[in-house]
C-alpha cells in the first residue's frame, strides 16, 4: 500500500534514497521523451510548413469555390434554364391534348424548340447539371416514346434521376413501355416490376403491377401474373386497375389449369 509522504520528507535510509533517485530518473526520462517528441513535431511542422499551408489553402479554396459556384453560377443557371424550358413544356402540354399529326408536330417542337426558344434537347445540352436539364430528360423521354422513337426514349429516361414518389416510378415504367414496343417483353417485365416496387402508392403501384401481370401472361408465366393480380385485388381494391383484375386473372388461371 502506498504511503503518503509529507512535504519536505527526506529518505531515512539508503534503500529509500536509491528508490527516490530511480523515481526522479524515470520522471526525467519521461519529460525528456516528451520534449524530444514535441521537438520532432515542431521540426516536422517547420520543415513541411509550406506543404501544410498549401493543403489548407486548397481545402479553403475548394470550399469557397463550391459555395461560389452554387451561388454565382449554378443558381443563376438553374433560373435561366427554367425560363428557357417554359416554351418546351407548353408544347409538351399541348401535345398531350392533341392527336395524330398535330400531336407529333408538337412533340417535335417540345424536343427541338420553336419560336426562338430551346427544346428539351437544347436544355440538356446547354444546362447540364441543373434540375431543369434533369427534368428535360424525363420530358424528352416521353416525347420520344409517344413519337415512336423507343431507343431514344430509353436513353433519356435512364438519364433521369428523382426521389419523387410518382416521377421516379413513371420514368422507370416508361422504359418498360419502350421495351414492350421494341418487342422485348422480358426487359419490359423487369422494369415494370422495378417501377411497382420503387414506391408504394395507389397510383403507380397498381398501374405497374397490372402491366407486369399482362407482360407475364404474354411470356407464359401465369404464376407471376396471378401473384401480381392478387396483390392489386388485396392491396389496391379501389384503384382503376382493380376493375381489370378479373379478366386477366381468368386468363392466368386458365393457363395454369
Amino acid at each position: 500500500m502506498a504511503t503518503y509522504k509529507k512535504r519536505g520528507y527526506k529518505p531515512s535510509n539508503q534503500e529509500e534514497k536509491k528508490k527516490s533517485a530511480e523515481e526522479e530518473s524515470t520522471t526525467a526520462e519521461v519529460f525528456n521523451t516528451l520534449d524530444e517528441s514535441a521537438s520532432r513535431t515542431e521540426t516536422w511542422v517547420a520543415d513541411n510548413q509550406k506543404y501544410i499551408y498549401i493543403i489548407v489553402g486548397v481545402a479553403i479554396v475548394a470550399v469557397l469555390g463550391y459555395l461560389g459556384y452554387n451561388r454565382f453560377i449554378l443558381e443563376p443557371k438553374q433560373t435561366e434554364a427554367a425560363n428557357e424550358m417554359a416554351q418546351a413544356q407548353d408544347y409538351m402540354s399541348s401535345a398531350l391534348r392533341a392527336s395524330g399529326a398535330q400531336s407529333d408536330s408538337l412533340y417535335n417542337l417540345a424536343l427541338n424548340g420553336g419560336e426562338g426558344k430551346y427544346g428539351f434537347l437544347d436544355i440538356i445540352e446547354n444546362y447540364g447539371g441543373t434540375d431543369a436539364a434533369n427534368l428535360a430528360h424525363y420530358n424528352a423521354g416521353f416525347a420520344f416514346l409517344r413519337t415512336g422513337k423507343y431507343q431514344e426514349a430509353i436513353e433519356q429516361l435512364e438519364d433521369f434521376s428523382s426521389d419523387d414518389e410518382v416521377l421516379a416510378a413513371l420514368a422507370t415504367g416508361g422504359i418498360g413501355d419502350a421495351f414492350m414496343q421494341l418487342d422485348q417483353p422480358n426487359e419490359a417485365l423487369g422494369y415494370y416490376e422495378k417501377a411497382a416496387e420503387m414506391r408504394s402508392n395507389s397510383f403507380t403501384t397498381p398501374r405497374f403491377l397490372l402491366k407486369a401481370a399482362i407482360t407475364a401472361i404474354k411470356l407464359g408465366d401465369a404464376d407471376t401474373a396471378e401473384e401480381y393480380l392478387l396483390q392489386i385485388e388485396d392491396e389496391y381494391p379501389d384503384a382503376p386497375e382493380a376493375e381489370k383484375v378479373p379478366i386477366y386473372l381468368g386468363q392466368a388461371r386458365a393457363m395454369i389449369n
